[in-house]
């Protein structure tokens, strides 16, 4: 499965290649089904030609937990959506994630205060149990929603796995969110029960979280208990409010039933996620117990190569579906490193601190943050010991060939840089890392198992090393099971299948390479359009990202006699002007890497780029702002009053 290449900037020796969960399946799959030796485009394409008995083999190989088999993986494979997995199943997804009960360490929890915490697997089958039996006392059945308001804390993975034992779903939003944006969600899917923080620490501020909870309760009339986690010790613990209690009082430890894990069917509802709202209330997106576990153990075992020794950690917050990405390594039995707080604090290097002190084999991020490490000139390559690191991942947005080049510098030269490709909607990933093959600059290395992934043109015509819409052809197990309060199936339908009838459109600008990797050029819906030709927002920020100048930046295409204009908004470094000569060497920059359609027509310099809370920047609220166009959902974004940075602009009427 070895690849040569002189310019790719990892190659996994034939020893590493050996000792991967993922040569062992392929391995033991083709011996069993007498398949032909093949190289791992030959096994994916295999995989999506053979659903069947691909993802009956990841069931297999990942010994998921079940009381039931299932009597057919796969039917109504021509429909899509409308496609069944694992019929006749009866399993419990929290069951297949607390299936260790030793001592081994299951998660570390560290706050940016300095606070570590730790729950060994059996402590944290035991709080399981306390939680979930305090659940049931307070009337928590199946299919109740339970929601979290709550920081990365090892009590959020606690209250998730007691409430997905029960058969009930779970929900959360970081604590960051504001009422009106919690509204919006938790508003929509009317929560039974609500565990939410009295605060939170952040950039070396401590955040006071009681009055937002108490509004959450004061206006959701469906729930019923408030449940206090007290992170925050100084802090008020709302036990004035009638409907609150303090976690560990809300646990039964004395005399606790025994943790009863409710059997259910594959296709039981597990999380309700949302889209990100930017342009109007969010989506709620729900996802089915089974399509998650079992996609999250191919991901994990197979293309990230997890093992019960390793540690993983995930910068996350729990309003992003990383977290839940993260959380389903459990049931690959690893330690999970928890953090809630800024990545940069105390400095830029603090979580590589932390990466040292735990000794962490995957860090996991996103693209933004290692583009801000190389601009804070933080190298720990140089400074920290990271021989335990094997993998680092990467997401939110893509990552430049310039981020690609400074992991392997800066950071360390023997690891699997792993740039992965999703998004909420599936809860997991289209594209991603694969530890048997190279790492080229800039591509994400490979297509996931199982996923017919491919690129369409306008024409819906596959294309290769040309650039267009990312698609899934076939249906996969992990597909949402449907949207909240959308009965006739229309918001769900118009999201995915619009473009192409029953084929998956993900909304991604991409294009599959010469080593059959993926780069994603941003998304469809911000690509570009001066004079008719199609240009990603990625192919620009790269450019612009070379440029010490400049710290963070947004591109548009603003709408101009009868065409389309490229317009570049520019957040600058303190005490940078932008000047003629540095607009001059903005575009010189981005012509001579790319073409002259790709150089903005106006460069703009504004005091802030407004993001959404998981830190995506949201080019269509900009491009609304600069049409004189309302932007309805401020509440899904972070920084919403940066939106005023772009409005009767005098640079734009001209």
């Amino acid at each position: 499965m070895v690849e040569e290449s002189s310019s790719a900037l990892w190659q996994p020796s034939q020893e590493q290649i050996n000792k991967t969960n993922l040569h062992q399946f392929i391995g033991v799959v083709s011996e069993k089904l007498s398949l032909p030796s093949a190289n791992y485009d030959e096994f994916h394409q295999w995989s999506v030609d053979n659903s069947e008995s691909f993802w009956a083999e990841v069931w297999d190989y990942t010994e998921i937990k079940a009381s039931v088999d299932w009597n057919s993986v796969l039917t109504n494979a021509d429909q899509f959506p409308g496609a069944t997995w694992f019929a006749g199943a009866r399993f419990n997804f929290a069951e297949n994630l607390l299936r260790n009960r030793s001592d081994r360490i299951a998660i570390v929890g560290r706050l940016e205060n300095g606070s570590r915490t730790t729950l060994s697997y059996g402590q944290l089958y035991e709080q399981v149990e306390q939680c979930a039996a305090a659940m049931r006392s307070v009337g928590v059945e199946c299919g109740d929603r339970v929601a979290g308001f709550m920081p990365n804390v090892a009590q959020t993975v606690v209250a998730m796995l007691a409430t997905t034992s029960i058969g009930a779903i779970w929900s959360s939003c970081s604590p960051d969110f504001g009422i009106n944006g919690v509204m919006d969600r938790f508003g929509q899917i009317k929560p039974k029960l609500l565990f939410g923080c009295n605060g939170y620490y952040y950039n070396g501020k401590t955040i006071d979280s009681t009055a937002t909870l108490q509004q959450i309760c004061d206006k959701i009339d469906s729930i019923e208990q408030l449940v206090v986690v007290p992170v925050i010790e100084q802090l008020a613990d709302l036990s004035a409010h009638g409907k609150a209690v303090l976690f560990n009082d809300f646990l039964i430890t004395h005399n606790t039933p025994e943790l009863v894990f409710e059997q259910l069917p594959f296709n039981h509802p597990l999380y309700i996620m949302y889209s990100s709202g930017t342009t109007g209330v969010p989506k709620c997106i729900v996802h089915g117990a089974g399509g998650t576990l079992i996609q999250h153990l191919k991901e994990h075992q197979l293309h990230v190569n997890l093992k019960p020794a390793d540690k993983m950690f995930f910068y996350t917050t729990c309003g992003w579906m990383m977290w839940n990405w993260l959380v389903s390594a459990l049931a690959s039995e690893v330690t999970l490193v928890l953090f809630d707080g800024s990545p940069f604090y105390p400095e830029p290097k603090s979580l590589f601190d932390m990466a040292e002190e735990e000794q962490l084999t995957v860090f996991g991020t996103s693209a933004k943050y290692i583009a801000a490490l190389e601009k804070a000139g933080v190298r720990p390559r140089e400074t920290h010991n990271l021989e335990t690191l094997n993998t680092i991942l990467s997401t939110g947005s893509p990552l430049s060939h310039e981020s690609f080049q400074y992991v392997y510098r800066d950071i360390k030269s023997d690891l699997c840089l792993a740039s992965i490709s999703g998004g909420t909607d599936i809860l997991s990933c289209f594209v991603l890392g694969n530890p048997c093959l190279p790492v080229w600059e800039g591509e994400i290395q490979c297509r996931g198992l199982g996923m017919a992934v491919d690129i369409w043109d306008d024409h819906g015509n596959s294309v290769v090393e040309q650039k267009g819409e990312l698609v899934c052809t076939k249906p996969f197990p992990n597909a949402p099971i449907y949207f909240w309060n959308d009965t006739d199936n229309k918001k769900y339908l118009d999201a995915y299948f619009d473009t192409y009838p029953g084929i998956w459109a993900q909304g991604d600008y991409g294009e599959i390479t010469e080593h059959s990797g993926m780069v994603i050029h941003g998304r469809s819906d911000a690509v570009l359009n001066p004079g008719g030709v199609r240009i990603g927002t990625a192919e620009i920020y790269r450019q612009v990202e070379k440029l010490d100048e400049i710290i963070d930046s947004v591109c548009i295409g603003q709408v101009w006699d009868d065409d389309v204009r490229v317009i570049l908004f520019v957040v600058l470094k303190e005490d940078v002007e932008l000047s003629p000569d540095l607009e001059k060497a903005i575009r010189q920059t981005i012509r001579r890497e790319t073409t002259p359609r790709h150089v903005p027509a106006k460069i703009i310099a504004v005091a802030d780029i407004p993001r959404t809370i998981s830190g995506k920047i949201v080019e269509l609220a900009v491009r609304k702002v600069v049409h004189n166009e309302v932007v309805n959902n401020t509440d899904a974004l972070a920084n919403p009053e940066a939106l005023n940075h772009f409005k009767n602009l005098s640079e734009l009427t001209v």
